[in-house]
């Protein structure tokens, strides 16, 4: 195992070394231009700051230790300035979206190695999430909603793509008031363009992936999408059509139903094609752990059709 993970990392810095440039531009400071050695130093800087207790380039400034020192070959850890503004070289050229391209490429040999001379595509299950941090900044940068705090602050959108195991596969960075909308199609279509073998046919996003347009953009590339309804784009059972017999989906401990599972479709309209609809299978799961107010008179033809209304109602709770 420490010989896979040895190796593993040695392929990591050797895909992210050549990713940056090799020849300095007239422009540049000598930093990215200097020798492979420098650059592969520069950039063990970075990559073990967390291995030795830093978070961040600031921290540098009252390190003295020898462990990252060891862990870049060094007889002397590099300082906060020198590595700040390597760092603030690469951010300012093209060289991180060749870091981010290279990122991905590893992340494929990692968990999906080359099988000889097949030329089938592999299709892939993955999921995508989006993620806001805050960013502390003199600057005006643009700002969303902090699930984590709940609060609006200036900030920087992660998208992020793993595979149905749970395997990290790429993660972009883009404007904090990105939606997720936008950011999937894009890293889907980046990590297919470095990985020709590779086809992400299967994607399960949460319910910000729940617009209707933009299903049925990916329904046209061949893909499927698995998501979450929005509360407001159903109102009870009646805005269900070919709704099945809800069955068992799972029990507690003495063998009770908690959840039951009925397949049944939904209609959508689509706001950019007026009187075209999209239909969607859907898996209707309801919790009957929760109990919600019955009607005086639940046969009445005028009340809608409820979400438990092929139940009997022995509870009065229901």
């Amino acid at each position: 195992m420490l010989l896979l993970a040895a190796a593993n990392e040695t392929a990591l810095i050797a895909h992210l070394t050549e990713a940056l440039p090799a020849e300095q531009a007239e422009e540049r400071s000598p930093l990215v231009g200097s020798s492979a050695v420098v650059r592969r130093r520069l950039l063990l800087t970075l990559l073990f700051l967390g291995a030795v207790g830093l978070h961040r380039t600031w921290d540098l400034r009252g390190y003295t230790s020898d462990g990252l020192a060891l862990l870049t070959g060094r007889r002397q850890a590099y300082g906060y300035r020198y590595t700040e503004a390597f760092l603030s070289q690469v951010a300012h050229g093209e060289d991180t979206e060749r870091l981010t391209d290279a990122l991905a490429q590893w992340t494929m040999h990692l968990w999906y190695p080359p099988e000889g001379a097949c030329e089938s595509k592999r299709v892939l299950t993955c999921y995508v999430d989006g993620h806001r941090k805050p960013v502390h900044s003199d600057m005006l940068i643009p700002r969303g909603l902090i699930g984590r705090l709940g609060t609006i602050l200036g900030c920087r959108a992660l998208v992020l793509l793993h595979d149905e195991h749970g395997h990290p596969l790429l993660a972009t960075t883009h404007r904090g008031d990105q939606h997720l909308i936008v950011g999937l199609p894009s890293i889907v279509a980046r990590y297919e363009h470095n990985q020709e073998h590779i086809q992400v046919k299967r994607i399960i996003v949460d319910r910000e992936g729940m617009a209707t347009e933009f299903l049925a953009s990916l329904h046209a590339e061949g893909r499927t999408v698995v998501t979450i309804l929005r509360t407001n784009q159903y109102q009870d059972l009646s805005s269900f059509s070919n709704v099945g017999t809800f069955v068992p989906l799972s029990t507690d401990t003495r063998g009770q139903i908690t959840r039951e599972v009925a397949a049944a479709r939904i209609h959508l309209p689509r706001p950019d094609h007026p009187g075209e609809q999209l239909c969607l299978q859907v898996a209707l799961i309801r919790d009957l752990r929760r109990f919600v107010v019955a009607q005086s008179d639940p046969e009445d033809a005028d009340q809608p059709r409820r979400w438990d209304a092929d139940r009997e109602r022995t509870d009065p709770r229901w």
